[in-house]
């Protein structure tokens, strides 16, 4: 197996009593969008450092990074989320917490502010894991969350990328703003969430990775936690996110992540990015795209990011 494939990787071995690592979506960033993503990953970073450094759980801190990035217009995750061939917003989110290997997931959701609490919701009030469309929608009413008007979620950056991929009949993945963060806590937990709107005119209904335990989203304590952003049908069947965490039995955060999407990308031609939280709080990163932004803070001082 080659690496060729990785454009870029990142590391921090050492081990942390806590960490927090997020991501802003894998893909061909225009340069003069760039610090704007940067910025957000590291706004969401704080956010997420902010709970563990008070002694919070990793799950806390994941879910309070991924809302920060889900009410920044500038990704394609809640605010701002891409459309799809209806001109309509579908919402994809999912979290695990490594500790009981519980999850909750929501796709094909309907305009709602942030769908990573209503997957968190999934996961504590439900006995399932995953719930799409009108069958999420009832259950989030059911729960108090209240819908949210299309217009005040659906930018002119979404109506523009939606134009332009239309005028080439196709679905369009290279643009990134999938979001994502994984965490471990001074307790030796882990957890993951990751949230996306999808591919720019995706057909209704589509759901890729992000709320699938094992391709976009996985923790457990015994290895790491992982968050994927990308070409969502190529990590479905590898089960990327699952993958990259057993790799992590053997060898680095950064080295899981490398091996891992150069094994997809010599299996399937798919293309993304991966983010890794250590069961011994080290992290790591890698993409096989131009960009991914992404921010990473831990206890003994790291704050890094990039794209």
């Amino acid at each position: 197996m080659t690496e060729d494939a990785v454009t870029a990787s990142w590391g921090h071995a050492s081990p942390c009593t806590w960490s927090i690592l997020v991501h802003g979506g894998a893909g061909d960033i225009a340069a003069e969008r760039l610090p704007l993503h940067i910025a957000g990953c590291e706004r969401a970073a704080a956010a997420g450092a902010a709970v563990l450094a008070a002694g919070g759980s990793a799950l806390d801190a994941v879910q309070r990074a991924v809302e920060v990035l889900e009410d920044d217009p500038s990704f394609n995750a809640g605010t701002g989320a891409c459309l799809n061939a209806d001109g309509a917003i579908e919402l994809d989110a999912s979290i695990m917490d490594g500790t009981t290997l519980t999850a909750g997931g929501v796709c094909a959701l309907p305009p709602f502010k942030n769908p990573i609490a209503i997957a968190r919701r999934v996961m504590i009030r439900s006995r399932h894991v995953l719930l799409a469309g009108d069958g999420a929608v009832r259950f989030a009413l059911a729960e108090g969350f209240e819908r949210a008007d299309p217009e005040s979620m659906i930018t002119e950056l979404a109506r523009t990328r939606l134009e332009a991929v239309r005028a080439k009949d196709a679905a369009e993945n290279k643009s990134g703003g999938t979001v994502g963060a994984v965490a471990r806590d001074a307790s030796g937990r882990v957890a993951a969430a990751t949230s996306t709107g999808g591919m720019v005119n995706k057909l209704a209904g589509r759901v890729g990775d992000s709320p699938i335990v094992g391709a976009g989203t996985y923790a457990d304590d015994t290895t790491a936690a992982c968050s994927t952003t990308g070409h969502g049908e190529a990590m479905m069947r590898v089960c990327l996110a699952k993958t990259t965490t057993d790799a992590t039995r053997t060898t680095s955060a950064e080295t899981a992540a490398r091996v891992s999407l150069a094994m997809m990308h010599e299996r399937t031609q798919g293309v993304g990015g991966a983010i890794i939280a250590g069961r011994d709080g080290s992290l790591g990163l890698a993409r096989t795209t131009r960009t991914m932004s992404w921010a990473a803070v831990t206890n003994d001082g790291t704050r890094a990011s990039g794209a």
